[in-house]
């Protein structure tokens, strides 16, 4: 799998935040990883209220999509996300 290009802050649009989350993800797969561990990893500040809860809204938008499952707190790509990655690569 691709490490992700950077770890930059969690303070873009939507839809860069969505990517970053994903490639986090698809690096851990196939651990699941939590929500949390998510924020830890890519948000500058991982205590800032509006990061945390642009990377929570990335994790919810990903799985309404199909690219990312939740159990419970903790989040793993979907059969359709390793896929695509694979095509990438």
């Amino acid at each position: 799998m691709r490490e992700p290009e950077d770890k930059r802050g969690a303070g873009g649009d939507g839809g860069e935040i969505e990517a970053v989350v994903l490639r986090q993800a698809l690096v851990l797969h196939p651990a699941q990883a939590s929500v949390d561990e998510l924020i830890l990893e890519i948000a500058s500040d991982p205590l800032d209220f509006a990061q945390r809860d642009a990377i929570e809204r990335a994790v919810r938008d990903l799985a309404r999509s199909g690219l990312l499952h939740r159990n419970g707190d903790f989040v793993f790509p979907t059969r359709a996300a390793l896929r695509f990655d694979e095509l990438l690569e």
